[in-house]
């Protein structure tokens, strides 16, 4: 059964949640990215208790994707430190653990990623 992550990070706007999806999906460093409906989060940022309206992205990969995943979400994300945590999946159902497996698998193609979002 292949290794399969759950990476959680939230954006600031659906705006941002969908291109984030987009790109992830298109340099295939996520099989799949749930855009959930927005949350209210709180928590401390500098000393102050901070609220604010998110959007959750559940984002499916593999161990051997993370860092160039990690890497992208940096590199396009608004916020100056976003929430990244990956989860490891315990159990699947193997088609589909075998499917994010194969829709992430590095393409010859990968050499020339794409540069970040504008």
């Amino acid at each position: 059964m292949p290794e399969v992550l759950v990476v959680l990070t939230n954006c600031p706007d659906e705006a941002s949640a969908e291109a984030l999806a987009a790109l992830l999906i298109e340099r295939r460093l996520a099989a799949c990215v749930n855009v959930l409906a927005p949350c209210r989060s709180v928590y401390r940022w500098q000393d102050r208790i901070e609220t604010a309206t998110e959007v959750p992205l559940l984002i499916k990969t593999t161990p051997v994707r993370y860092v160039e995943l990690e890497a992208a979400i940096r590199a396009n994300h608004p916020y100056e430190l976003p929430e990244i945590v990956a989860v490891p999946v315990m159990r699947g159902l193997p088609g589909y653990l075998d499917w994010v497996a194969a829709e992430t698998a590095p393409q010859p193609d990968d050499e020339g990623a794409a540069p970040p979002l504008a």
